[in-house]
């Protein structure tokens, strides 16, 4: 991205179009998953993050759930996904966006297919997509996990993608990498030679460059 221009002014200034078939404003409970949430100290599996999502989006009268970016979470301990030699990595960059299974997502602004891949290891991505945006001298990638199968298959590597344009749709638990189904998406200013896959979990000492590299993807969401 030019380091001339403001990165918050920069995506805030993009004109997005809505990620699913409805507006998310007014539309999302927002889900807590911190540390600081004793309500999750009783979640020790998927079945259990599930019902609690569930419950938080029907008390709030909502559509959907949302909510993560930069959030410390305990729930990594289920999956041995999220332990490296560099330490536990539980600081979510991205946001979650909570829907059914078979939601269809939308490119949110004009792009191309960088990559995707079928990341398969239990608490990982399962189906995932990579698009790239160039926006005058600019260029960023957005990265969404937790996909349908089918969502990948017929996806081609340059394929141009238009804004509006429905682009996957979530998957289930057997394909999604065994969580309950929702859109893990995120912002990606330098994709470090990645193909199809991106850290979206890091540990404490890497924060501050993940941090960097990974604006609030509330920023195009509005």
């Amino acid at each position: 991205m030019n380091s001339n221009i403001p990165r918050k002014a920069f995506f805030k200034e993009i004109e997005s179009g809505f990620i699913f078939e409805s507006s998310l404003k007014n539309n999302c409970a927002t889900i807590d998953l911190s540390t600081n949430n004793l309500e999750l100290n009783k979640v020790k599996t998927v079945k259990y993050l599930a019902e609690y999502v569930k419950t938080k989006i029907t008390e709030h009268n909502k559509k959907y759930g949302i909510g993560g970016y930069l959030e410390k979470r305990k729930i990594y301990e289920i999956s041995n996904v999220f332990t490296s030699n560099e330490g536990f990595r539980n600081n979510h960059l991205g946001i979650d966006i909570w829907a059914p299974q078979n939601t269809k997502v939308f490119s949110i602004i004009d792009g191309t297919v960088h990559s995707y891949k079928f990341n398969k290891v239990s608490g990982d991505y399962g189906a995932t997509l990579i698009l790239k945006h160039n926006i005058g001298e600019n260029t960023f990638f957005t990265l969404y996990g937790h996909l349908s199968l089918k969502s990948i298959q017929n996806k081609i590597l340059n394929q141009p993608i238009k804004k509006g344009e429905c682009i996957a749709d979530l998957g289930d638990f057997s394909e999604n990498g065994n969580w309950p189904p929702h859109l893990h998406f995120q912002l990606i200013l330098g994709i470090e030679g990645y193909h199809g896959d991106y850290p979206g979990v890091c540990n404490d000492g890497d924060l501050d460059f993940y941090k960097n590299n990974c604006p609030n993807p509330m920023f195009v969401l509005k």
